[in-house]
């Protein structure tokens, strides 16, 4: 590979400026004399043969007897539950599907499997790959273990399977997604056992016990709140002074130590940085690196912090010449399965300073790259978003907390304990650290008493966030009358937990009242349904119903409307393409976008669908139905890139990040899969999005997965 084409200059180190008047200090790495014994724990243990722990033992007996939800800490040892029970269901020449909440866990487990249990036993489906589905082990996505679910109740077969594993199950309680969770638990035959695996929650014995009662069969617990790699708690004072973050207060208690609580308590503390400047990285790492605590992961407040990051780290830590040599050479062979990377604006920190940029806004390739040269051992630290944090097994010495709170999507809200214990999780790698630390650094959105709080407080509750949606109204009445799909929500954990607290106030209701507020959502939408002609008077789907139920997308009404009538560009593939991204894209956009990149054919097809389904998505919001605003940029520029425009080109357009600009094209692909499968009813269509997918699924959105 040409280095001077991929590194043209060394990247400039942005120098913030002083406001006058407020107290900064030079950071000089120093440490309390009561870290001097906690310090001197730092190292990498002796390799032992691998012996289960108790809980882990525990949890294998459990799951030849009954459902078992397993509760413990990140890093503890879940996955060898799942590992030890799929080999005794395999061996008996059974079959298992693991489920996990991302598609970058399922890749990571597939290999894992593959590797265990040879590859011609392991299958993936996760909506982009698909791969030996009819193996004995399937790993996938949820929604696609969900969907699946749906098809035998809607055909009447057994579901074939022997075993589920649901990890990160605590996924039951997020706001977007906990609805697949809660509808697999209660869809899934109990005759099949369920190994639910879990960060720890609050609420583990009340979920248990709604699936005893939902799946007619005992749910043991197995909880394991011991972590296998000790964590302590440090704070980093802008002096460069490491401190305790915790004492021992009178009775066992803990309580800040009391150089943090002056700090914390001070009405014009020292600050690290200007405000508004983000802080010396540079700095910090030293601090860090003096005192042994690296790898790190830095969690900061956005993508642009992140990015910025980079450019404040220094070229003066010491570096192993044989460690950089390694990963010089390891980067190589990753950029090579990924050729567009080897233009990465970040690629010169990487392979230099051993340092990263981790964050949504980045192309799944260079997260990939990331996370493997992580978990190699070949950086130093990465800056990351909260996102890291969900489930990537991303592993380092020690974390560093810049805010107590995080992004959720949609706004900025105070960390809960199961966030911070996810986010925690992250720090000290089992077989690599005697200990791990977690280091709150102080800052504007840094409050060090939260922090202080939740360190030594319980996990979170899991609550329901079922809730009703087209897709789950048409998929059930595939296989259920309305009556029957009443029975089934009052099976639902929110139904559960309305009786449960009834009961305690020594209410009397019936069970099938207390599943009012679900019903009516339901009635509610089925109403709509049979206005619209999707379902006959009498509850039961139309020919149209039926195949509108194969929309198993966020806004499959929009789009079964718009083949109903007869607006969709079936026959040209990147048209098809970018009108799907009309009911995919999520964000508001500025459409004012110069003509070159918005030709004529596209225009007439945007004006066609905005034109054709304005009557019916003024209905839908009439009805009380949520109706999206359909935005012409981010179709053109899924047009310039089916059409084959060069990938910079087509970042112009969309006018969004690259990571963004993938997740795009990856959910229009997703969409366009469910389009597919109607070939029975709109063979043009299925056969045009087919090819429509192709265009749009190259590098640098899809991606080699093997990069051993």
């Amino acid at each position: 590979m040409n280095r001077k084409r991929r590194y043209t200059h060394k990247p400039k180190v942005k120098k913030g400026g002083f406001r006058p008047g407020r107290r900064i200090l030079k950071i000089r790495p120093g440490a309390d004399a009561g870290l001097k014994r906690v310090f001197a724990g730092i190292g990498v243990p002796a390799k032992t043969p691998f012996k289960p722990d108790p809980f882990q033992v525990e949890a294998v007996s459990a799951i030849q007897r009954s459902d078992c939800l397993v509760t413990a800490p990140t890093g503890a040892g879940k996955t060898w539950i799942a590992q030890q029970a799929i080999a005794r269901i395999h061996k008996k020449g059974g079959r298992s599907w693991y489920a996990s909440p991302l598609k970058a866990l399922s890749n990571a487990k597939y290999v894992e499997f593959s590797d265990i249990f040879g590859p011609e036993n392991v299958g993936i489906l996760t909506g982009d790959r698909k791969e030996n589905p009819d193996a004995p082990i399937i790993v996938g996505t949820t929604e696609i273990l969900r969907n699946q679910l749906y098809d035998a109740m809607h055909q009447g077969i057994t579901f074939f399977t022997d075993f589920v594993v649901l990890d990160e199950a605590h996924f039951l309680g997020d706001e977007d997604r906990g609805v697949v969770w809660e509808e697999i638990m209660i869809y899934l035959p109990s005759r099949i056992p369920l190994l639910l695996l879990s960060a720890t929650i609050g609420n583990a014995g009340i979920i248990a016990e709604w699936l005893s009662a939902i799946r007619l069969k005992k749910c043991r617990v197995v909880e394991e709140t011991h972590r296998p790699v000790p964590l302590y708690q440090i704070f980093f004072h802008p002096s460069g002074t490491l401190f305790p973050l915790l004492t021992g207060g009178r009775r066992g208690k803990s309580r800040l130590h009391k150089k943090v609580a002056a700090y914390a308590s001070s009405s014009r503390p020292v600050l690290l940085a200007p405000p508004y400047k983000l802080p010396p990285f540079g700095d910090i790492l030293r601090v860090l690196n003096k005192y042994r605590l690296l790898p790190a992961i830095f969690f900061l407040k956005s993508r642009a912090d992140c990015d910025n990051a980079l450019d404040l780290c220094a070229d003066d830590l010491t570096h192993d010449p044989d460690r950089t040599a390694a990963r010089s050479q390891r980067i190589e062979e990753l950029v090579a399965k990924s050729p567009h990377i080897a233009g990465h604006r970040q690629l010169w920190q990487l392979e230099h300073l051993a340092v990263g940029a981790h964050h949504s806004g980045q192309l799944p390739a260079w997260k990939l790259i990331l996370e493997t040269l992580m978990t190699e051992g070949l950086l130093d630290t990465v800056f990351a978003t909260s996102t890291v944090a969900a489930g990537v097994n991303f592993p380092a010495r020690t974390i560093v907390f810049f805010n107590s709170d995080r992004f959720n999507g949609r706004e900025f809200l105070p960390l809960d304990p199961t966030e911070f214990h996810q986010m925690t999780g992250r720090a000290g790698r089992r077989g690599m650290d005697h200990i791990g630390f977690a280091m709150a650094v102080p800052g504007k959105f840094m409050d060090i008493r939260r922090i202080a709080k939740l360190s030594t407080s319980s996990s979170a509750d899991v609550s329901s966030q079922i809730k009703i949606n087209f897709s789950m109204v048409l998929n059930l009445l595939l296989s259920h009358t309305p009556d029957q799909i009443r029975d089934l929500l009052s099976e639902s954990f929110a139904t559960f937990m309305m009786v449960r607290g009834k009961r305690k106030k020594g209410g009397r209701k019936p069970f099938q009242d207390e599943h009012k507020q679900l019903w009516q959502d339901f009635l509610h939408h089925l109403d709509f349904l049979k206005q619209t002609g999707y379902v006959t008077q009498d509850g039961v789907l139309t020919a149209d119903g039926i195949w509108a139920s194969q929309l198993r997308v966020d806004q499959p009404l929009m789009i079964a409307e718009g083949f109903r009538r007869g607006i969709f560009p079936e026959s040209d593939p990147g048209l098809l393409a970018a009108m799907t991204t009309l009911f995919v894209n999520e964000r508001e956009s500025d459409d004012r976008i110069e003509k070159v990149f918005t030709p004529k054919t596209l225009l007439a097809a945007f004006v066609r669908v905005q034109k054709g389904l304005g009557p019916f998505a003024g209905l839908m919001a009439d009805r009380g139905f949520e109706v999206r605003a359909l935005f012409l940029r981010p179709a053109a520029a899924i047009y310039a890139w089916a059409v084959g425009q060069p990938w910079e080109k087509v970042l112009a357009i969309a006018e969004m990040e690259e990571g963004d600009l993938a997740m795009l094209i990856l959910r229009t692909a997703d969409n366009l899969r469910h389009i597919r499968s109607l070939k029975r009813v709109f063979p043009e269509a299925a056969l045009t999005s087919a090819t429509s997918i192709d265009l749009i699924m190259r590098s640098p959105v899809a991606m080699e997965y093997d990069l051993n």
